[in-house]
């Protein structure tokens, strides 16, 4: 697991890039760092590898039906962490898209953290276990500033994910899981690469090496300060 005491060269995602539509943020998360500034000064980070979008139009949403005091976030100014507690067990990481008074956002799934085992961040409990994520952080703005922020993809992730497509799509859009409703919706998508997503659509079959990690082997270095892999 990497951890750093030293400020990371990665900045936040701008305010812009969560003002749009869920369903257009989503995949673009995928490959972006989530951050964590631990109270200890130390860093925690890690990669996003799977993202599910939702929408207010939609019945899986949480906004569906009307505007709660539980649900008041995701109908809050995009840019904000909103985090839930599902079956009473498990809180779930969402970032708040779109606009405002209307709900939508974009649920964090799994993610992957250099030097961890890969399946510690592998789904939405997970992932809010491992960065110590709880109800405390809801509402909380995605900066430095709050302790807890989104930076952009770095340079190895944007290249195979931006670059010139290859036969095999690095990145696979499919319908999302543990939903009742709206299950149609392809609105789930994860990084092939990893091994480290919740679960994988049918017929994609698991890598048997986990290619995000050679990939991230280059970057660790910048990321944490240390100048080395």
């Amino acid at each position: 697991m990497v951890i750093s005491r030293l400020d990371p060269p990665a900045p936040a995602l701008p305010p812009s890039f969560f003002a749009r539509p869920a369903e257009l943020v989503a995949p673009e998360l995928v490959g972006c760092l989530l951050l964590r500034r631990q109270p200890t000064g130390a860093l925690l980070w890690g990669v996003i590898v799977e993202t599910e979008a939702y929408c207010q139009s939609e019945p899986a949403c949480h906004g569906h039906r009307r505007r709660s005091a539980s649900n008041d976030t995701l109908f809050g100014e995009p840019g904000r962490f909103y985090v839930y507690l599902t079956y009473g067990v498990h809180h779930c990481v969402n970032v708040v898209t779109g606009r405002r008074d209307w709900a939508n956002g974009v649920l964090l799934r799994a993610a992957a953290l250099p030097g961890a085992p890969e399946r510690d961040a592998a789904g939405p409990g997970l992932l809010a276990r491992c960065f110590a994520i709880d109800h405390r952080q809801d509402g909380l703005i995605a900066a430095p500033a709050s302790g807890l922020w989104l930076a952009p993809r770095p340079p190895v992730l944007a290249a195979l994910l931006e670059g010139p497509a290859p036969q095999e799509a690095p990145l696979l859009q499919t319908q999302r899981i543990g939903v009742s409703q709206g299950q149609e919706l392809p609105w789930r998508w994860y990084l092939r690469a990893s091994r480290s997503v919740s679960r994988r659509a049918r017929g994609d079959r698991t890598p048997r090496h986990d290619g995000l990690a050679a990939l991230l082997a280059s970057t660790v270095g910048a990321i944490d300060g240390s100048g080395t892999p």
